[in-house]
């Protein structure tokens, strides 16, 4: 592809991911304010702050199992999905900090637009149900908010996590008590040959899912029936750009 076609291409999906930062955080505002406006503070639960949990452990679980996906099958040779989706996994194991010179736009844009179609759907549901939200209702939404925001900001988390330096106190807080992904914590994916602790929103999950042996059982039975190696692109592409 000629290089003015590759800069159009560039312009217009920044263009692209621009438009899906603006309008998800429109629809992450509403829902947002429909939720607090929607509560009677004097019926709140704690059980609340258990569907909360549930929603940054389930986020964990899918931002895993994407990571997972994108680490272990594929070529970066795939028409759009490889360039797109798998290249970017296989060069950060070759260089773990280049993401950490990516604004948010490059960094979440491209999950802000998966999410901005649940967030305006849950601001939908929550319109209709205004003034008649009962207290399961309620937990359910938290559930389903607390879901979608981790995993919106899974990659920034993920970034934070190979960011050294300058980061704000209350990121540092935020790691130190794991409530989103510690750096020492990640540095175990980094070992190669990369092949466990995927989980990168909060890591919750990868010390269990170690244990159970998921992810190697997993990749077991793909090859078992497809005859799929795992990361067999992944070390070919390390080979080929050192």
């Amino acid at each position: 592809m000629p290089l003015k076609n590759w800069l159009i291409c560039i312009v217009q999906v920044n263009v692209f991911r621009n438009f899906c930062v603006v309008i998800c955080s429109i629809a992450l505002f509403l829902v947002v304010v429909q939720l607090i406006t929607s509560v009677n503070i004097s019926c709140m639960s704690p059980r609340v702050l258990w569907y909360v949990i549930c929603g940054m452990t389930l986020a964990d679980f899918v931002g895993g199992m994407v990571h997972w996906g994108a680490d272990t099958w594929g070529s970066v040779d795939l028409t759009i999905v490889g360039p797109a989706f798998i290249r970017p996994f296989r060069e950060h194991h070759i260089d773990p900090t280049a993401m950490t010179r990516h604004d948010y736009i490059e960094t979440s844009g491209d999950i802000c637009m998966l999410v901005t179609g649940p967030l305006l759907y849950q601001s939908y549901n929550l319109y209709h149900s205004y003034g008649d939200l009962q207290q399961d209702q309620f937990n359910s939404h938290c559930f389903w908010f607390t879901t979608i925001v981790y995993i919106m900001l899974t990659n920034q988390f993920h970034k934070w996590s190979h960011t050294h330096i300058g980061l704000p106190h209350w990121v540092d807080i935020l790691q130190k008590y794991h409530l989103i992904l510690p750096k020492h914590h990640h540095r175990i994916h980094h070992v190669s040959p990369h092949e466990t602790y995927f989980c990168i929103t909060t890591g919750w999950l990868n010390y269990p899912l170690e244990k159970l042996r998921f992810w190697s059982t997993l990749e077991f039975l793909i090859n078992k029936f497809t005859g799929a190696v795992p990361r067999d692109d992944d070390f070919k592409w390390a080979t080929k750009t050192e």
